[in-house]
């Protein structure tokens, strides 16, 4: 019996702006650890977060650049889990109101090109990081980056192979860059990515359970770690067995994909809304004026480059990139 693969991705890129998403804390990447650190990005009892404008500013461009409906009010909403590198116990995100949704992107692929649904596009702050120093039986916590402000692009499951994936993430980095929305630098954190991956029978209708590929940051990463999955979910069907929803690691130096924890779902995070932000209303005049300053697209650029000047794809490729 032959398996279709059925990919759907969850970008996190940190957005470009010189403080934090709720606090005047610094952005900067290499600091040393917890050096750009205030009461609000530590959680501290009794202080209130205060909303960067620029983050909500381009987060919207994000939204216009993907195709998305801009909502007009969003909420913000606790996203309630206990890990070390959390501060609050919560972390401050949008959930059942997200600023975006309902976009598309057009992705050039191996089989031609491709339009990728985008189901929602939401502002949320990041974690800390935990660092496992070798020989310590101690771990440490660095939360420089706690509260660094992050968008997450959500698509529909459209993607049918790891490369159709690679395509895409490669597409929307370019988008992100090329607007000055995010620097989508993967050495440093800024862009990563959560693939969520199912395999079900050629011809059937109904998806198959999907796992969760967690923390991808590179493009080779990702095409590793869902072919590998692929290939273990097939495995499992094939021998009588049945795939377990779950969360799993990719394990680049075993060449393999292991599991890290049950999938949780929504309700495992008790989500409600936070008490201490406002519902985000966004003017219909600040989207208009940021939607008539958007540029030219990467890919629209490039496709102007080969109709208006006669050049081939790889030199018009290499002019708009």
């Amino acid at each position: 019996m032959n398996y279709i693969p059925v990919i759907g991705l969850e970008v996190h890129a940190q957005l470009s702006t010189r403080t934090k998403l709720f606090c005047g804390c610094s952005t900067e990447f290499g600091a040393p650890p917890n050096h750009h650190t205030c009461p609000v990005c530590l959680g501290m009892p009794g202080v209130l977060p205060v909303l960067n404008r620029k983050v909500v500013e381009l987060a919207v461009k994000a939204g216009l650049a993907l195709r998305c409906e801009i909502r007009r009010t969003s909420v913000w909403a606790r996203k309630n889990y206990f890990y070390p590198d959390l501060p609050k116990g919560y972390q401050i995100s949008q959930y059942e109101l997200p600023l975006c949704e309902n976009g598309h992107v057009l992705v050039d692929t191996g089989g031609g090109e491709k339009r990728v649904r985008i189901k929602r596009i939401h502002m949320e702050e990041d974690a800390g990081k935990n660092i496992h120093e070798t020989g310590s039986a101690s771990s440490l916590v660095d939360f420089n980056r706690a509260g660094v402000p992050l968008v997450e692009i959500v698509t529909e499951p459209d993607l049918g192979s790891p490369e159709e994936a690679s395509d895409y993430l490669k597409t929307l980095r370019d988008i992100l860059v090329s607007l000055g929305i995010s620097s989508a630098n993967m050495e440093e954190g800024g862009f990563r990515c959560d693939a969520n991956v199912s395999v079900m029978p050629e011809g059937a209708s109904q998806l198959g359970t999907r796992t969760e590929l967690k923390n991808l940051n590179s493009f080779r990463f990702v095409r590793q770690a869902l072919e590998l999955e692929i290939a273990r979910q097939t495995g499992v069907l094939e021998g009588g067995g049945r795939v377990v929803q779950e969360t799993r690691l990719y394990d680049p130096g075993q060449g393999v994909t292991r599991a890290m924890r049950s999938k949780e779902e929504a309700h495992d995070y008790r989500y409600f809304p936070e008490p201490d932000l406002q519902p985000l209303v966004v003017e219909e005049a600040f989207v208009a004026e940021l939607d008539e300053a958007l540029p030219e697209l990467p890919r629209e650029r490039m496709k102007r480059f080969e109709a208006q000047y006669g050049l081939s794809r790889e030199e018009a490729r290499a002019l708009t990139f």
